[in-house]
């Protein structure tokens, strides 16, 4: 039996990893800073919470991570843990750089210290890329982080290639999208979106309030993304991988087909709102995951109108 320790398990794709792996064999650990004191309420809802190792571990703190390490003896470790909000990198900038990139480097120096033979995945994120243009990026394009989120992750990205070139270690990053879940926090737009229709079904009196509306994005299904996670593990070759669906679409396009899927008309309830626009965004975000497919068999199968309405029958069936 095969040991996976996620860091991060707690939030949207550590979640759906954990039932991911749990169905394929694997004994499953899940990291938190304080595993007595967090709730693992996505784990609840996916009724595994019982099927979870979950132990301590600060990444912050390279003693906590290497004791952990050395503890567990993961066969596969991935890192999907840190600050995960790009808005609320603006107000946390020191605390979302030490969370992504130094935790990401204290995994990286404990699997070399340990001297373990472990496959190590990190979370990427297309903000790295910035504004894409209508040139869809692949993992060739250079990065042009907009936020100290994207920073951040830039950071850790290239601490993973030189750990991987400098001590052959089997790491991967996966340069994933946007992709969503009724697992979202309610902070991430596109809940906020499905959450706020849903509730405007019910009562026509709510208004729904954004910020930048003309951004456009890559919308994916997040169950689908943690099997591309596992995928570049299964590769004796670590490589990195844009993951995406190869089709993207406006922040406007999102609202429109979310209220037409509940019958209503977006124009009724959605308020434009300056005061939460970032201090820095960019507009275009566009993929080209033709990598993932040709080398891992990998394809994204749910759309944006599939996400939404996904989330919409969710978040409608919990209201009842």
């Amino acid at each position: 039996m095969k040991k996976a320790l996620i860091c991060g398990i707690s939030g949207q794709d550590g979640a759906y990893l954990a039932k991911f792996l749990l169905e394929k064999g694997y004994e499953v650990y899940g990291g938190s800073r304080d595993s007595q004191m967090s709730t693992f309420n996505n784990l609840g809802i996916l009724g595994i919470k019982n099927d979870i190792n979950l132990v301590s571990v600060n990444l912050i703190d390279f003693r906590s991570t290497l004791q952990s390490i050395i503890k567990i003896k993961p066969d596969e470790i991935y890192n999907l843990s840190g600050q995960s909000s790009v808005s609320l990198s603006f107000e946390q900038p020191v605390e979302t750089l030490e969370s992504i990139s130094i935790g990401t480097l204290n995994i990286l120096e404990s699997i070399r210290f340990s001297n373990s033979d472990i496959k190590f995945y990190n979370a990427g994120s297309s903000e790295c890329f910035g504004d894409t243009k209508d040139n869809p990026a692949d993992e060739n394009t250079s990065f042009q982080p907009r936020s100290p989120y994207a920073v951040a992750k830039s950071t850790a990205f290239w601490l993973v290639s030189n750990y991987r070139e400098s001590y052959k270690i089997n790491a991967s990053t996966g340069i994933l999208f946007n992709h969503d879940s009724p697992l979202r926090p309610d902070r991430f737009v596109t809940k906020k979106i499905i959450s706020t229709a849903c509730k405007i079904s019910k009562n026509k009196n709510i208004k729904l309030k954004l910020g930048n509306i003309d951004i456009v994005r890559d919308w994916g299904w997040a169950p689908e993304y943690v099997e591309a996670m596992w995928l570049m593990l299964q590769n004796e070759i670590p490589e990195d991988y844009v993951i995406a669906t190869g089709e993207s679409n406006s922040l406007m396009d999102f609202i429109i087909t979310s209220f037409e899927y509940l019958n209503l008309n977006y124009a009724d309830h959605v308020i434009s709102d300056n005061n939460l626009f970032r201090p820095s965004d960019f507009k275009t975000g566009r993929a080209n995951p033709a990598k993932a497919e040709i080398k891992l068999g990998w394809k994204a199968k749910s759309m944006m109108k599939d996400v939404i309405e996904k989330m919409i029958d969710f978040e409608l069936s919990n209201m009842m």
